[in-house]
């Protein structure tokens, strides 16, 4: 099972080209994140400010397949691929919404970490659980 939810493409996302510059994508599937977090009850600016639990990215694999242009939004869905003791690696496949064509996939490992020292900690057992959910 998937998580899913849209990212609108604004003004500023694309290029001279007239198409979203592709390092924007990483900053929709960032937000998708944090909207994976916030739907489940885990309201993430929480979760780093307050509980200081952080997933900051380690490795990311990209693939682009269709353009986005001004106007356009995309459909990203979020699933867990692998779930380690102190990292989860997220996959994410976007579509552009107003035909469901494929876009984009991406696969990001983050590491979990206690956000004073940044140093890894194991994954808390109520994000685990919320990982599990979407596992693919």
């Amino acid at each position: 099972m998937a998580y899913r939810t849209r990212c609108e493409v604004r003004f500023g996302d694309v290029d001279h080209a007239g198409i979203v510059f592709y390092p924007q994508f990483f900053i929709y599937f960032h937000e998708a994140f944090e909207q994976f977090f916030n739907d489940a009850g885990f309201a993430y600016h929480l979760l780093i400010g307050e509980r200081n639990v952080g997933f900051p990215t380690v490795h990311i694999e990209t693939d682009y397949k269709q353009t986005l242009r001004y106007g356009d939004s995309l459909d990203i869905e979020v699933s867990v691929s692998k779930i380690g003791h102190r990292s989860a690696t997220f996959h994410y496949a976007g579509f552009r919404h107003r035909d469901g064509v494929h876009a984009c996939t991406a696969r990001i490992t983050c590491a979990c970490v206690d956000m004073r020292t940044m140093k890894s900690i194991p994954i808390p057992d109520d994000l685990r659980t919320l990982f599990e959910r979407f596992a693919s």
